[in-house]
C-alpha cells in the first residue's frame, strides 16, 4: 500500500490550500484515513481523520477552518485548509488504517509528508 500526498506549498496568512492523499495497492477496506502534522521540534499531532462510516475527528485548533472529505471510489482523502495561520506551518502527513483482505488485521500506513508554510 502506498499513500501519495500532494497540494502543500507556501501561502500567506489568511489564504487557503487543499491537500490530497491517494491510497493505492492491495486495499480491501480503508477503515480510517486522515491527516497529522508535525512542526519543527514538536510531536506529530492529529489534524483530522474520517472513518469508513464517514464520522470525522477534527482537532480543536483547526475546527471551523479545515474540512476533511473523501472520495471512496478514488481511495482519496482531502483536507481543505482555509484562513491559514502561521502556526499551521508544519509537515502534513497522510495516515490510513487499511485492511488488504477481509481476514487480515488493519495496518497503519503513512505518506511521505508535504510541507505547508504560512507566512505572516
Amino acid at each position: 500500500v502506498q499513500l501519495v500526498e500532494s497540494g502543500g506549498g507556501l501561502v500567506q496568512a489568511g489564504g487557503s490550500l487543499r491537500l490530497s492523499c491517494a491510497a493505492s495497492g492491495s486495499i480491501f477496506r480503508i477503515n480510517t484515513m486522515g491527516w497529522y502534522r508535525q512542526a519543527p521540534g514538536k510531536q506529530r499531532d492529529l489534524v483530522a481523520t474520517t472513518s469508513s462510516s464517514s464520522s470525522t475527528d477534527v482537532a480543536d485548533s483547526v475546527k471551523g477552518r479545515f474540512t476533511i472529505s473523501k472520495d471512496n471510489a478514488k481511495n482519496t482523502v482531502y483536507l481543505q485548509m482555509n484562513s491559514l495561520k502561521p502556526e499551521d506551518t508544519a509537515v502534513y502527513y497522510c495516515n490510513a488504517n487499511i485492511q488488504d483482505s477481509r481476514w487480515s488485521p488493519s495496518f497503519r500506513y503513512w505518506g511521505q509528508g508535504t510541507q505547508v508554510t504560512v507566512s505572516s
